[in-house]
Formats: C-alpha cells, sequence, structure tokens
C-alpha cells in the first residue's frame, strides 16, 4: 500500500506544478510576472506557516540547517521561480515547463562535479536525449514566436533549482522538511520585498482582478505540489519519485490545448521536444544506480 501511495502522491504532485502553470500563464495575460512571484511567495510564506502550525510546531531547527534552507530560498525561490514567472511570459507555458524540468540532469550533473559521482550509461543517454529535445524546441522558437536565446531563462531557472535541491538535500539531515520549507520562502519573500522597497516599486506588490485570482491559485497549486513531492520523498527513493515528479510537462501539454486555448498554439515539434527531455531526464534519475 506505501509503494502506491508515494506514487499516487508524486503524479498528484505533478499534476499540481502544471496545474500551476497554467494558472501562472492565465495571470500573465493581464499581470506583470514580477507581480505574480510576489503574490506566489506570499502564498507560500502563508500555507507552509500554516502547515508548520498543523504538524505541531517547529519541532528542532539548528542554525546550520536554517542557513542552508535560506541559502535556499534566494537561489531557488527568489532566481528559480522569479525566472520561470518570466520564462513563462517569454516562451510560453509548455516550453517553460519542458525545459525546467531539467533541474534533476543539473543535479546530477553537480554531482558529478562536486561529490566524484561517476559517468554511467544512463547519464550519457539520459544527456543526448535531453539535448535533442532542447534542440527540437530552440529550432522551433522563431516559428513559435520568440528568440531561440531566450530558452537560457528557463534553462538557468532550471539551474538554480538543481542547486537549491543540493541545498535542501544538505539542510534535511538536521531541520524538519515542513519547518525548512518555510524557512525558505520566508526568506524568499523578505528578500523580494526589501529589493522591491529599496529599488522604488512598491507598486509591483499590487494586483487586482482575474489575474490575483490566477496568482493566488499558483501559489496554492505549486506549494501543494511541492508538499506532495516532500511526503513522496519520505516514504520512497528520490530515484522513484523524481521521475514521477518530473512528468508535469507532459501534464501541461495536456492541459493547455483546454484551458490555453487562445493564449499559446501547441505544435507537434513542442510535443516531441517535451516528450525528449522528460524521457532524458527519467533515464538520468530512475536508471542511474540500477
Amino acid at each position: 500500500m506505501m509503494p502506491q501511495t508515494m506514487h499516487i502522491l508524486a503524479l498528484a504532485g505533478a499534476l499540481c506544478s502544471a496545474a500551476a502553470t497554467i494558472f501562472i500563464r492565465q495571470g500573465l495575460r493581464g499581470g506583470d510576472p514580477y507581480t505574480g512571484f510576489w503574490i506566489n511567495v506570499v502564498v507560500g510564506t502563508a500555507s507552509l506557516w500554516a502547515a508548520v502550525i498543523v504538524t505541531g510546531g517547529p519541532g528542532h531547527v539548528s542554525i546550520r540547517g536554517a542557513l542552508l534552507f535560506g541559502l535556499a530560498g534566494l537561489i531557488g525561490t527568489v532566481g528559480g521561480r522569479l525566472l520561470r514567472f518570466v520564462s513563462i511570459e517569454k516562451v510560453g507555458a509548455s516550453i517553460a515547463a519542458a525545459l525546467i524540468n531539467l533541474n534533476p540532469f543539473v543535479a546530477s550533473a553537480l554531482a558529478i562535479m562536486l561529490l566524484g559521482e561517476r559517468i554511467t550509461l544512463p547519464i550519457v543517454v539520459g544527456t543526448s536525449v535531453i539535448v535533442a529535445g532542447t534542440t527540437l524546441l530552440s529550432v522551433g522558437g522563431k516559428r513559435l514566436g520568440f528568440r531561440p536565446a531566450q530558452l537560457a531563462l528557463p534553462v538557468l531557472s532550471a539551474v538554480c533549482f538543481g542547486v537549491v535541491a543540493v541545498l535542501r538535500k544538505l539542510g534535511l539531515s538536521d531541520t524538519g522538511a515542513v519547518v525548512g520549507s518555510a524557512i525558505n520562502v520566508t526568506t524568499a519573500l523578505v528578500a523580494y520585498t526589501a529589493f522591491l522597497l529599496a529599488s522604488g516599486r512598491p507598486e509591483v506588490m499590487v494586483c487586482r482582478g482575474r489575474s490575483l485570482a490566477y496568482f493566488v491559485a499558483a501559489g496554492l497549486t505549486e506549494n501543494v505540489g511541492v508538499f506532495m513531492n516532500v511526503v513522496a520523498l519520505s516514504l520512497g527513493t528520490v530515484s522513484v519519485v523524481t521521475p514521477l515528479y518530473g512528468t508535469a510537462p507532459i501534464f501541461v501539454l495536456f492541459l493547455a490545448p483546454f484551458f490555453l486555448r487562445n493564449v499559446e498554439t501547441l505544435r507537434v515539434r513542442v510535443v516531441v521536444g517535451t516528450v525528449l527531455i522528460v524521457l532524458g531526464v527519467y533515464l538520468i534519475t530512475a536508471l542511474t544506480g540500477r
């Protein structure tokens, strides 16, 4: 029963992540990505501290763990999530979701470079498949209404998320997942709000109408998805949970024709490129170490 629960949680988390991507794209029709990101971290902070209270309080929090999760908030949440919002605006929800899904690949590359992990056949094959999928997306960039250079935005977002995976893994050794995540997103909120105030842009923190509703919905679904992923990881191995959670771009492909019909055009090149990237990430994360 436990493995089945883990699979359901990981897939449900992927669906929530895909829904968040759709909500962000809808919110950006009348809103600004920087405003959308601020609302996202406000909702995340409130949700996660509520979860801390419901789960019995913060418990033991070490200084080292708090610092690691704080750093994760600056790199992963401010850097990764903000770039995610801008990416969705510039290159579209489907392509952004596919390229941001490269973050497990980035984490594997960092493990090889920094932790001395060895290169395996699945890593080589998976990397080749990912490169093929990314090439398909970039070659079709002009036809899809964006410059290929703009693909650097979701790739940089993936790099931030890949780095933060390592930081969170280190932080979890002496700090709970829920309170660690709360520290993570709170650090991001404080840092980003301070930046907006210092740069004289308080108007970024104002949003009304449909965009506000979509951005709030995106914040709720994204944080629920992350929480489901954390719970799934506590029940099973990274090599099983990560590929399942990594199917989010496939869910985006299914949802886009229904909810983004008048916003984005889904082409065969995008579908094939997305499937190749998801397959490549699966090869790296699921088969490595077997």
